[in-house]
């Protein structure tokens, strides 16, 4: 999911296509049916189980410590009385018979009797238990009973104190505290039936899997039904850890090449032909005139080179207008693009891309522990395994390792994703890493814009990184003599007038210079050891997504 783009006739065959339209559809209907009724028989529980609640409604002296929160008072009104708020991942023991203020989600609400209630309170996807207890002079019956009907995932403010319990609670994670209910506002209800469960959506295949040895029918969240409603999927631990991880993978890639003299760029997304020859595209009118939308910013991030920026990068969206039904492909995607001038020889780039993702790895393994072990309790995997400084092997030793182990392929052709695979198992093999950089890629397989090897015209000065088998990122030198570029983009079946512009600018002077492309959702995937793209995007747009 790099932002270099593949040449038409070189992309990766789709041997791996998961799901046909039909069955997608079918299969999101029959979850949607199922996930109804027994919502249906939740209720019905609910309602029976909360039937020893009743109690009188009038006359409660303290009415005013609990409700519904009117609109009005939601309205912003004047900056008076401004209330100090404790975040949930905040409440710890230090903080014993300390009056706190959070809000939060009713994640569960569990009744007892008609003098005590349980409400565990989830923030950012930490949560802490609440203890509502009737008591003279403090809290009501009623308010008990007020608390015991609320739905779950409603936004609470709760007053109260913090408290130590005797024995850890194991179910929150803020297992060493909770929180004695003094007061309590349900600021905006959730629906009392909701499309999917979080806590369902939170299961591990393991789980599930483990009820059913036991006889146990457990309910499966299917990958179309979260999507569907990925508001309610994303509060899962796993999702929270999964978009966050993302949010640092994008600091480390800005705030490491800063540290490098790169600029950080922003190029247009509309331009007026394609980006690269042969590529799906997705095209409209742009006021009477034919554009489409970047399948890269690869043309401009070359032309700010020759701007005299010396070293740039960018965060932004791309787009492919393929029909590739893939565990790894997407129609849109967040790109992370870095060009830079090259002094002596392309390595220089590949240089960059080792110091920068080991630099990645260790962050997101140091930094970001807790996130990822949310991620691994529902979806379990292994620790990237990468090496100090990242193992490179040509493209012929790659082949050659490939003969070995008995596959026998095209010297001269692209890998595809099975290949892919095979050869990163024989890399893990023998040199004990997952991540690792293959250069000098046949130039047939490469963009126009790919400077050839010197030695060899049917290589190139390219390159591919991997990760568990799977590549994330595509780079190479550029050629910069606009002559030269021309011939390539002409020899691509590109029309070199929707590129005039790209071309000339190289015709004021433009230094040797190279990049590369990342696919953010792809890294974030194969780091986690994730089994599909959608997983890490936030809101997917693949061939049959275009909603929410």
């Amino acid at each position: 999911m790099s932002s270099e783009i593949p040449l038409s006739g070189a992309q990766h065959p789709q041997a791996e296509e998961e799901s046909s339209k039909s069955t997608s559809k079918k299969a999101a209907k029959k979850e949607v049916a199922k996930q109804e009724k027994l919502r249906r028989q939740q209720e019905r529980a609910l309602a029976a189980a909360t039937s020893f609640l009743s109690v009188d409604d009038d006359n409660d002296p303290f009415a005013a410590n609990y409700g519904y929160v009117p609109l009005n008072d939601l309205q912003s009104k004047e900056e008076v009385n401004l209330r100090k708020w404790t975040e949930v991942g905040a409440l710890v023991e230090q903080l014993k018979d300390q009056q706190v203020l959070i809000r939060g989600r009713a994640q569960t609400i569990r009744p007892v009797s008609k003098n005590m209630s349980f409400v565990v309170v989830r923030e950012k996807g930490l949560t802490v238990q609440c203890v509502v207890t009737a008591q003279p002079d403090v809290v009501s019956r009623q308010m008990v009973k007020f608390v015991a009907s609320l739905s779950r995932e409603s936004i609470v403010n709760v007053e109260g104190v913090v408290s130590v319990p005797n024995d850890p609670i194991r179910s929150t994670t803020q297992q060493q505290v909770e929180v004695q209910v003094r007061k309590l506002y349900c600021v905006n209800k959730a629906l009392p039936t909701l499309p999917i469960n979080i806590e369902d959506a939170a299961r591990s295949e393991a789980e599930i899997e483990r009820a059913l040895q036991a006889g146990e029918q457990l309910v499966r969240v299917n990958q179309d039904t979260r999507l569907n409603y990925r508001v309610l999927d994303m509060r899962t631990p796993a999702n929270q850890g999964i978009f966050r991880i993302q949010s640092q993978v994008c600091n480390i890639f800005r705030q490491f090449l800063l540290s490098e003299g790169f600029v950080e760029i922003h190029t247009p997304k509309l331009i007026a032909g394609s980006s690269e020859g042969g590529a799906a595209v997705f095209k409209l009118d742009y006021k009477g005139q034919p554009a489409c939308l970047a399948q890269s910013p690869q043309l401009h991030k070359q032309m700010a080179i020759c701007g005299d920026f010396g070293r740039v990068f960018e965060i932004g969206p791309v787009f492919r207008a393929e029909d590739s039904y893939t565990h790894r492909h997407l129609c849109e995607f967040t790109g992370l693009d870095v060009e830079m001038e090259i002094k002596n020889h392309y390595s220089e780039v590949m240089d960059m891309v080792d110091r920068l993702f080991v630099t990645m790895f260790d962050a997101l393994n140091e930094n970001c522990k807790k996130e990822l072990e949310a991620v691994g309790r529902q979806y379990p995997f292994e620790p990237l395994k990468y090496l100090r400084q990242t193992l490179r092997l040509r493209f012929e030793e790659g082949i050659q390792m490939l003969k070995d182990a008995g596959v026998e392929i095209d010297p001269y052709d692209d890998l595809n994703t099975e290949v892919e695979r095979k050869l990163g198992q024989l890399v893990l093999e023998k040199y004990g890493t997952e991540f690792y950089i293959l250069h000098r890629y046949p130039l047939a397989v490469r963009p126009f814009y790919t400077m050839p090897c010197y030695d060899d015209v049917k290589y190139s000065n390219s390159f591919d990184v991997f990760i568990r088998g799977e590549e994330i990122i595509s780079g190479a030198q550029r050629v910069h003599v606009p002559d030269f570029l021309a011939e390539r983009a002409q020899a691509f079946g590109i029309d070199v007038s929707t590129i005039s512009t790209y071309i000339d600018s190289f015709r004021y002077g433009a230094p040797p210079h190279g990049g590369f492309g990342v696919g953010l959702e792809r890294v974030v995937m194969l780091f986690c050891g994730l089994n599909n793209i959608r997983k890490t995007s936030l809101f997917p747009r693949d061939p049959l997504r275009l909603a929410p």
